[in-house]
């Protein structure tokens, strides 16, 4: 495995590969990847913070654990709450502050914070040819041109190796509490959510486990005003049932994590769709299902081998293959297909920034050769 501990030495290494590179951090997060193992996990520490300014700057191999735990000892926290899949893919190892924003690894508040890229203000990467290049800057504001580190968010590291990232961090709340509701079929969960989600009550976190039939609403910030937002936003939802309330984290890393999933067999798909159609969508997908972000996610546990896309034909989810076996993946590939015009457009940013192909080829094909 080639394990620089620079950008000067992963430069060089790029610049000499004969071959595809499996590019990675603490390779944590699935996927096949083809080629030589590369990991920036030497390449690690934190290169700035300034707590007033809200404001972290790390390199790519930093353990997620680590920036937390930083952030955690002034009080403040990386917003777009991160998920650990190690449980869920049966995978080892350390998951970084690159993976995770080369992933746009987003939990829960997103409904309500924004995902992984909305905090980035910058970042330095390697390209394909070997050259360094940075982007953006250590404040948030607003520039005309090509925003490369949002466009890098996401890309799994098929567009170049992420060395550093610039993110706006925020306070970490006094209190959290959630309400839960019991006895809903997805449609009606969809609904609850949707109704809390609209509310003026600051709902961070809204998901439902359709085995249990359990529907929970999060709420945080400072104690007392948490306390009143969460009785008024229970007197709101009395339609939907008496709700539970409970101070404290209490399952919100579990369900960031899909922890109920992991060691139980099959396949796990991620579907994205707008929330209005989810129900729709999962009366056709079947399985185990839980659903995330007011509805818009769902991870869904069917038999191995099973073709969610086929059964979902023309509905209009986006289906990724979150967990499955190499036969399973060689035959649907982990990502759907593109439309046309996105695909060109993405090949054609591929070959610019990753000429030779080097960069974790096949990752995001729809179907593996």
């Amino acid at each position: 495995m080639l394990t620089p501990r620079n950008e000067a030495e992963l430069s060089g290494m790029i610049r000499s590969a004969p071959g595809p590179l499996a590019v990675g951090g603490g390779f944590t997060r699935g996927g096949v990847r083809e080629g030589e193992p590369l990991s920036v996990a030497a390449m690690s520490g934190v290169v700035l913070y300034e707590p007033d300014a809200l404001t972290l700057v790390a390199r790519a191999g930093t353990p997620v654990a680590e920036v937390e735990r930083v952030l955690g000892e002034a009080g403040q926290r990386l917003a777009f709450e991160p998920m650990d899949l190690r449980a869920l893919l049966g995978t080892t190892g350390e998951p970084t502050l690159g993976g995770v924003i080369a992933t746009n690894a987003s939990g829960p508040r997103r409904v309500q914070s924004g995902a992984a890229r909305d905090f980035l203000l910058g970042m330095r990467f390697v390209d394909g040819t070997g050259m360094a290049v940075s982007n953006g800057g250590r404040v948030m504001k607003n520039v005309t041109g090509l925003d490369l580190a949002r466009l890098l968010a996401g890309s799994h590291g098929t567009l170049g190796v992420i060395t550093e990232v610039a993110l706006k961090v925020l306070p970490a709340p006094e209190a959290t509490m959630t309400l839960s509701f019991q006895g809903h079929d997805p449609g009606k969960a969809v609904a609850c959510m949707a109704a809390a989600l609209g509310s003026p009550f600051e709902v961070t976190g809204a998901a439902h486990d359709a085995e249990a039939g359990v529907t929970r609403l999060r709420l945080e910030g400072f104690a007392q005003a948490v306390a009143v937002r969460a009785e008024r936003l229970a007197r709101k939802l009395s339609a939907w049932g008496a709700a539970e309330v409970s101070e404290g984290p209490g399952d919100w890393a579990a369900i960031r994590d899909v922890a109920d999933f992991a060691g139980r067999a099959g396949d796990v798909w991620r579907l994205s769709v707008r929330p209005s159609r989810m129900a729709e969508a999962l009366a056709l997908a079947g399985g185990a299902q839980r659903l995330d972000w007011g509805g818009g996610r769902a991870w869904v546990l069917v038999p191995e081998g099973a073709d969610l896309r086929g059964r979902l034909g023309p509905f209009g989810a986006r289906a990724v293959l979150a967990r499955a076996s190499a036969e399973t993946r060689a035959a649907f590939g982990t990502f759907p297909p593109e439309e046309p015009a996105v695909a060109m457009l993405s090949q054609r940013l591929r070959a610019r920034f990753d000429p030779r192909g080097l960069f974790n080829p096949g990752l995001m094909a729809a179907r593996a050769a």
